[in-house]
């Protein structure tokens, strides 16, 4: 089981991994060994997110998921099939935890009385300043 947030676990059974050749490090190997790992998990048809979070998922990794719903996750960094499985898994983790983490409320707060202040104060300067520049006289 993968730990995302609190109270939200997702079993790794739901996670699909494809290899195939890697751009990535690997002198000779690139040409001869699938060490590009592409995670793939079904949002949609997850039974560890509830209809909310997968509705948040959906629409703040959109550029990640396809038509289907299924979320791509590449790691091409590491020379090994194995590390770059590792590292799709920690990045899948990391999306997700960023996803589903609770955003704080925000709060409304007045501006500063001295900010007002100075913003009118230089709004009044740059006035006077565009008087000046232009050649006419102004009343």
């Amino acid at each position: 089981m993968l730990e995302i947030v609190a109270n939200t676990q997702i079993d790794e059974n739901e996670l699909l991994f494809k290899a195939s050749r890697s751009g990535g490090p690997g002198g000779q190997n690139v040409n001869k060994l699938n060490t590009r790992v592409t995670l793939l998990f079904d949002v949609v048809g997850s039974p560890g997110l509830s209809d909310e979070q997968k509705q948040r998922v959906l629409q703040s990794l959109s550029t990640r998921i396809d038509k289907q719903g299924v979320l791509r996750v590449v790691s091409q960094r590491f020379r090994t099939q194995a590390a770059n499985r590792q590292a799709a898994i920690e990045r899948f983790v990391q999306l997700l935890a960023d996803v589903l983490a609770p955003r704080p409320v925000r709060r409304k707060t007045k501006a500063p009385a001295g900010a007002r202040q100075r913003r009118l104060d230089d709004k009044k300067h740059r006035s006077r300043l565009k008087q000046q520049r232009s050649g006419r006289d102004w009343p």
